[in-house]
């Protein structure tokens, strides 16, 4: 049976800046769509513009001057910054794909400031009690991608169409995953990365690198240093810590420490001291002889 209704006036209830507002859709300041789903307990600033069949779902807060386009959710205890971009069909909070995930737990999405989320990417909340996902600034997160529970995704981002990362793996500032790459949990990719469309990541890419296939570690980042101010000495200075790392065929703990006793660059220290913190994936290695390989 098809039920049709003529409403003459909707009443939606919503809260800005803690203070209760009723209002009548078709006559509203707040650019909401009247099909749009929000719940009491939201929290929105009133400069947002939300299309329709969004569904705001549960203690959710979200800054100014977003625009959510049609069909997003927005599922419990996620909080979004201001000035974002969220394309149709995104899910954003949505419990995490965890079998041992106790639907009654209060974990969160927290997504910073001048993002883009572009159509059907899925972000996930945390999976332990009061843990958080989190996603930076200008990022940039495109379509049908995957961000899974307790992931924390730095600025400047860029993950592309189809990326897949599980949960609790950590992404540097300004790393780019490209297509169809797949990130394994508890993996910490450094800053700057580059990983090439396809990589199945397992291991820990330290700063600066670029992956390819499997963990392979085939070069250095050079045109996402010099992007981003590094100059050519220091650039110089990590492409000669990759080729004793990974290139001389010395043991890699061996590798480390000439490199550590040797090194007089700030830049590469900042390559050595995220080797050597806590790891549960280990550091991705050269390329195997089977492979193409990137000469540095």
């Amino acid at each position: 049976m098809i039920i049709v209704c003529d409403t003459i006036k909707i009443f939606q209830y919503y809260i800005v800046t803690d203070k209760l507002i009723e209002y009548d859709r078709r006559s509203m300041e707040v650019p909401i769509h009247p099909t749009a789903i929000i719940s009491p307990q939201a929290k929105i600033d009133p400069s947002n513009e939300i299309g329709p069949y969004v569904i705001v779902e549960g203690e959710v807060t979200i800054g100014a001057n977003n625009k959510i386009f049609p069909h997003v959710y927005i599922g419990p205890y996620t909080e979004i910054g201001s000035n974002n971009e969220i394309h149709t069909g995104a899910v954003l909070g949505d419990t995490p794909q965890d079998l041992a995930f106790d639907p009654a737990t209060v974990s969160y999405l927290k997504i910073g400031d001048n993002n883009v989320i572009r159509e059907f990417a899925s972000i996930h909340r945390g999976t332990a009690p009061k843990s958080e996902t989190i996603i930076g600034n200008n990022c940039f997160i495109m379509g049908y991608s995957h961000i899974g529970h307790n992931c924390q995704i730095d600025d400047d981002v860029k993950i592309a169409n189809m990326a897949a990362l599980s949960g609790y793996v950590q992404v540097g500032k300004g790393t780019f995953v490209s297509g169809y790459s797949l990130i394994h949990q508890f993996v910490r990719i450094g800053k700057l990365c580059m990983i090439a469309g396809g990589t199945r990541l397992g291991m820990d890419l330290p700063h600066f690198m670029m992956a390819q296939g499997e963990s392979a570690v085939i070069g250095v980042n050079r045109i996402g240093m010099k992007r981003a101010g590094y100059s050519s000495d220091e650039i110089t200075n990590v492409r000669s810590a990759y080729r004793l790392l990974w290139r001389s065929g010395m043991l890699f703990r061996k590798a480390l420490e000439k490199l550590e006793s040797e090194n007089q660059s700030d830049v590469v220290a900042e390559v050595i001291e995220f080797i050597k913190s806590p790891s549960r994936r280990g550091i991705a290695g050269p390329p195997d002889k089977n492979e193409d390989k990137t000469k540095e």
